[in-house]
């Protein structure tokens, strides 16, 4: 595995993780240099592993676990027994960063909770990825992407108005949670260069996601009403929504009021600027029904292709609504490199879609490709705790590793 490069350079992370919040902070720390060693059930691995079909091509790997877990180096180990404990221990003698994601108190039946590692690791920072955090009447319970999109608002806010609630179409819950833990993680790092000491960053899904609710959030407070589910119209400017064209869809962003203007006078709609409804954004948003359905018939007049030339001539926000292959094909995404392919230990070569952090000094680095269950064991064991041969062939032949 080649030498990790980037500003986490030096840094060590022991990585007690599964599934998607937690291997999505280790994967982001991996890019920007740590070295993360990935602790894996033996046999059965990060639950990932089996969320397929699909698979990479040619490898019995699935595109799940493929996406958040280059830059690793993983190791089988029973931590749930006395030496799996012992070579957590070993492990985390030379290792900066921990980071997990069990249930509340889980890892304390180990030996291995915050309370009991800070005393023997003062400089250890420990990031605890959970579905409710480490505290309040919820802690206990376990936390899933759509139960936090549901207890967190934004399934109420997202569909059609007449519609049913809808989560969002990825994970959003595990991977804001994922990169709220990585923040924190870095802040920890900065504040232990100055003081010498670690610290717990206590993550929980709930607290990120109301978070990220942002203006919508901000409405609620600001008015005590909650927001309606609006479909793809905005719930603050207007139009900014999806409309029909002569040959599909396609988003207009109109972004404030002379841009508004500009729309009107580039395409024979000058009569709406006298008309008081049309007026300004915050009266255009009072009356979005009639704004719909004034621009319908206008937008349906073009194809998408043809609306794109001129608002973008216009400098006016707009875009077509792409399927992941228009995406992945359009020369924007190909320009800024947004797939790179990497060896991978079955011989084949995978796509992975890549760290859009864009350092112009220290750049995410594509060392290693998502290793298979359990590839780096011995080298992890011997080359850097020492064990013998002999010592690794004992602890597999009892199931450790």
């Amino acid at each position: 595995m080649p030498e990790p490069s980037g500003p986490l350079k030096g840094l060590r992370v022991l990585d007690l993780t599964r599934v998607l919040a937690g291997p999505t902070c280790t994967q982001m720390l991996g890019d920007l240099g740590a070295e993360v060693i990935k602790v894996e059930r033996p046999e059965a691995g990060d639950d990932t592993r089996g969320f397929a079909p699909p698979f990479v091509p040619n490898t019995k790997e699935s595109a799940y676990f493929v996406g958040v877990n280059r830059n690793k180096k993983s190791v089988t180990l029973d931590i749930a027994k006395p030496e799996g404990q012992a070579i957590i221990h070993k492990l985390l003698a030379q290792c900066d960063i921990l980071v997990e994601n069990f249930k509340v108190g889980a890892l304390a039946k180990y030996g291995l909770g915050w309370e009991q590692l800070s005393k023997q690791y003062p400089r250890l920072i420990y990031c605890s990825i959970t579905g409710f955090g480490q505290t309040g009447p919820y802690a206990p319970r376990p936390g899933y992407d759509a139960l936090i999109q549901a207890m967190g608002g934004v399934m109420s806010l997202t569909g059609e108005p007449k519609g049913s609630p809808q989560k969002v179409g990825v994970p959003v819950a595990d991977l804001f949670a994922g990169l709220y833990g990585c923040i924190g993680i870095l802040a920890a790092v900065n504040h232990r260069h100055a003081t010498g000491q670690g610290q717990q960053i206590d993550i929980g899904m709930l607290d990120t996601h109301v978070a990220w609710l942002a203006n919508q959030g901000m409405n609620y407070l600001a008015t005590g009403e909650n927001p309606p589910r609006l479909g793809n119209q905005h719930p603050n400017i207007a139009p900014y929504q999806e409309f029909p064209t002569k040959d599909g869809y396609i988003i207009l962003a109109v972004g404030n009021d002379p841009t508004f203007e500009r729309f009107c006078r580039a395409f024979g709609q000058e009569h709406l600027l006298g008309d008081p409804r049309f007026a300004t954004n915050p009266i255009r948003v009072a009356n979005r029904d009639l704004v719909t359905e004034t621009l319908t018939p206008v937008m349906k007049s073009k194809t998408t292709a043809e609306w794109i030339g001129l608002l973008e001539a216009q400098k006016i926000g707009c875009g077509p609504i792409n399927t992941l292959k228009e995406v992945f094909a359009d020369p924007h995404v190909v320009a800024r490199n947004m797939v790179v392919e990497m060896p991978h230990a079955s011989g084949e070569t995978v796509k992975v879609i890549a760290n859009p952090v864009k350092l112009s000094a220290t750049p995410p680095d594509y060392r290693s490709p998502p290793p298979v269950l359990g590839q780096h064991t011995e080298e992890v064991l011997g080359g850097m705790l020492g064990l013998s041969a002999a010592e690794i062939a004992a602890l597999r032949e009892k199931g450790i590793l």
